[in-house]
């Protein structure tokens, strides 16, 4: 597996991932294309079962004001005042979904990812603590058969750090990026990713039990931005974070992590993993007495 891998090669390999809804479990197929290639693309239900899709459009922040009780004016420190990068809600994409069925094997996520990210100096400054340098970075999970990475617009993996238990990613305000996920398994997976802890298909609060994408094997998984409707979505883009779109619905406390849960299908799964047991299968294992049965 070539780590260092060029966006430009994850763009053009993504023709592969779709979504799974809620209910009779769905899953979502997207087509977005990349150069001509078509990319993966998200979709999720609103957790009632229903399996539907909602367009969303960002609150106007709340601007800095007073409350008063009792005659006492309280004033509320500004938003701008907070450092840092967020992810703004950006210029529409076309990026058009489908739904397929997928069944999880079990509630629980087989792999996951947390990545964190911020302006330059200040990634640059944890890696100086740690002792570790800037590169191009992608994460593996599971078994290290899923790569996970944040991909700019001119189609690198975008920089940062490994260090501690956490990766640090290098953005840029005004930067455009999407979230990579690279499948290297002969199965079948549902991904289900958040940004500033907003689920990325119907920007409410993120929680693994929501429906994600999927990403058929050997495929490439690409998600452009916050879904708006069946063919758009909203650019992910770094930005202050007061012009956040956590900052300007649901509030800020989570900026600056993304997360990924990535789940199973019902049925065996095909990793590495899975396949070096089979291979080193012993056909005579040591022998013992019979027991009796319980």
């Amino acid at each position: 597996m070539d780590r260092p891998l060029r966006a430009s090669l994850l763009l053009a390999l993504a023709g592969c991932a779709s979504m799974a809804g809620g209910g009779a479990p769905k899953s979502i197929a997207p087509s977005t294309p990349y150069a001509g290639v078509p990319v993966a693309g998200d979709r999720g239900g609103d957790g009632n079962g229903d399996g539907g899709y909602q367009a969303h459009t960002a609150v106007p922040a709340p601007s800095p004001s007073s409350s008063s009780g009792g005659g006492i004016a309280i004033d509320r420190p500004a938003p701008d005042e907070r450092p840092g990068l967020g992810t703004t809600w950006g210029e529409s994409v076309w990026s058009p979904v489908t739904t397929r069925p997928f069944e999880r094997s079990t509630p629980h996520p087989w792999a996951a990812a947390i990545l964190h990210y911020n302006e330059a100096d200040g990634v640059r400054a944890h890696a100086t603590h740690v002792g570790g340098s800037i590169a191009p970075l992608e994460t593996f999970v599971g078994d290290g058969s899923i790569g996970i990475a944040l991909v700019g617009d001119g189609g690198d993996l975008l920089p940062g750090i490994h260090a501690s238990g956490r990766n640090l990613v290098v953005g840029a305000d005004g930067e455009r990026y999407r979230i990579v996920i690279r499948n290297a398994t002969s199965a079948r997976f549902e991904v289900v990713a958040s940004v500033d802890g907003l689920d990325v298909i119907d920007g409410k609060p993120a929680s693994p039990e929501r429906r994600g994408y999927l990403v058929d094997p050997h495929g490439v998984l690409v998600i452009d931005g916050f879904r708006q409707t069946d063919s758009e979505v909203a650019a992910f883009r770094f930005g202050k974070v007061a012009q956040s779109y956590a900052a300007r619905t649901s509030g800020d406390a989570n900026v600056g992590v993304i997360g990924v849960a990535i789940f199973a299908e019902l049925g065996a799964v095909w990793t590495p993993a899975e396949l070096d047991r089979r291979d080193q299968a012993d056909p005579f294992p040591a022998r013992t007495y019979s027991a009796p049965p319980r």
